[in-house]
């Protein structure tokens, strides 16, 4: 029997390969790309991949400035973090919701214990702990996108991590409508936070109930 993650695995994959030649897109007169950037001008609502933390509380904020209503999305996969304290937070930042799933169980009956399983490892060294529970999570976000009937899933990823493709390609293979707002490939938003420091100061500007020292992140 083929498990989740081999299935959404497969299906990256595909939608990879189907891709269109980058190198064609700048023949294409450029009002005609669908682009993210510019539907943000028309509202709707975004389920945001919600930590707590300040980069996704910031993006939270920087959503709601753009037009979306927000809902908060966190997973509960088995870790020790006061829910309630970032259900209170979301709610206080302006989400329209907070949605705390907890997706402990079908984490490891369908993602540990396969990748236990294969003996997956990376560089034949560590096991498979945060690249595993992203699809796992990013499925969940696209259940409660579907459920709601919302159009965009959003997430925190830095652009130079591969919580982004993770994120991202699973959305993408198990629902290829909806849209994926990525706001650190954005540059309207990673131009005007360049740094820590500016993610520090707009929260600060915003009322953002977070630690804002650099020694606290």
């Amino acid at each position: 029997m083929t498990s989740p993650c081999s299935t959404i695995y497969h299906c990256c994959l595909d939608s990879l390969s189907d891709s269109p030649d980058q190198g064609d897109i700048p023949q294409i007169p450029s009002r005609k790309l669908p682009t993210i950037a510019n539907e943000m001008s028309s509202k709707g609502s975004v389920v945001l991949a919600y930590s707590g933390g300040l980069d996704t509380s910031c993006i939270l904020v920087w959503l709601k400035e753009e037009g979306y209503d927000v809902i908060a999305y966190l997973a509960n996969v088995g870790q020790k973090e006061d829910f309630e304290e970032a259900r209170k937070k979301g709610l206080k930042l302006g989400a329209k919701k907070v949605s705390i799933e907890g997706v402990s169980t079908e984490f490891a009956e369908e993602f540990i214990w396969p990748a236990v399983q294969s003996s997956a490892l990376y560089e034949d060294r560590f096991l498979l702990g945060t690249s595993l529970a992203r699809p796992c999570t990013a499925r969940k976000q696209v259940e409660i996108t579907q459920r709601k009937g919302g159009k965009y899933v959003s997430q925190g990823a830095i652009r130079k991590g591969n919580d982004q493709v993770r994120f991202e390609l699973t959305c993408y293979s198990l629902a290829p409508q909806i849209k994926a707002i990525a706001p650190w490939r954005m540059p309207e938003f990673y131009n005007r936070f360049k740094c820590r420091n500016d993610l520090m100061e707009y929260a600060m500007q915003r009322g953002i109930p977070i630690p804002v020292t650099p020694k606290s992140l």
